[in-house]
């Protein structure tokens, strides 16, 4: 049984000012974009688009201030409807509290599509181009947001048998080892989920697979680290003991299948 290490979530503090590991891990998320983004400029389709609809580094950081305002924004709106709307309907002036925590990767997911629409339309180009540039380039950002969170020993994990070797006992939790959900999401959606995404990126494929890939993925790997995740704890597990997190991840599955099922057909009747 491991003990959590308790690391003091600020890593550098300057009179007044506090750095926390947190907020490296998003400026890590963001560095790791850009630079697997000018990667993602030598694949094709974009590698071989030339003339003014040609992809250039620029596009490259003006996606990223834009997908930043996505995930902010989204992820903070998308917290509230989905997880506490009750709450932020009779405390409305909350929701502008985000130093006090409470995020949300589906509302993130929808704040960056916003993100990418109004990028589509900027550059006059295809929204699913735009999202097949963009997919694989995501998950080493959430990994890098796995990270931050076991740092700060939060979204702890179920209870775990005492026999498991890597149970770890999480401050705030109780005395019992519990799965450190963290590490296994940081290695499902987040390194697993780019490896094979990479790979499936690589080659040229049919205008909005790769988006299709990236949801079904996702859907996917989190809906199975859910099971190991303790669910919140105002909600719990809702109907067919599932938790919010794998409810939000069934249209994505289903939403994967669909997009890929469609790009296919499409691209062939075109």
């Amino acid at each position: 049984m491991l003990i959590h290490p308790q690391i003091d979530p600020v890593a550098l503090q300057l009179g007044p000012l506090a750095i926390h590991w947190y907020g490296l891990t998003y400026l890590a998320a963001f560095a790791l974009f850009v630079f697997l983004g000018r990667l993602r400029l030598r694949h094709l389709p974009f590698a071989a688009t030339k003339g003014p609809n040609a992809w250039v580094s620029r596009d490259v950081e003006d996606i990223l201030f834009m997908g930043v305002m996505g995930v902010v924004l989204g992820g903070r709106i998308g917290y509230c409807l989905f997880y506490k709307p009750a709450y932020y309907l009779a405390h409305p002036l909350e929701v502008f509290y985000v130093w006090q925590g409470g995020m949300s990767f589906h509302g993130g997911m929808l704040g960056v599509i916003v993100a990418m629409v109004w990028f589509g339309i900027s550059r006059k180009r295809s929204f699913w181009q735009v999202a097949d540039f963009v997919a694989p380039c995501v998950p080493t950002g959430l990994a890098a947001g796995r990270v931050g969170n076991f740092i700060n020993g939060e979204l702890w994990g179920r209870l775990a048998d005492p026999s498991l070797p890597w149970g770890m006992v999480f401050r705030g939790a109780g005395d019992l080892p519990r799965h450190p959900s963290q590490v296994y999401q940081f290695l499902l959606e987040g390194l697993l989920l780019f490896v094979l995404l990479w790979l499936y990126a690589r080659t040229e494929r049919k205008q909005g697979q790769v988006a299709a890939a990236f949801l079904f993925g996702y859907g996917v790997m989190r809906f199975i680290a859910e099971f190991f995740r303790e669910p919140d704890a105002h909600l719990g597990l809702l109907s067919l003991g599932m938790s919010m997190g794998q409810w939000l991840c069934v249209p994505m599955i289903v939403g994967g299948i669909g997009l890929w099922l469609w790009a296919s057909r499409r691209s062939a009747r075109t």
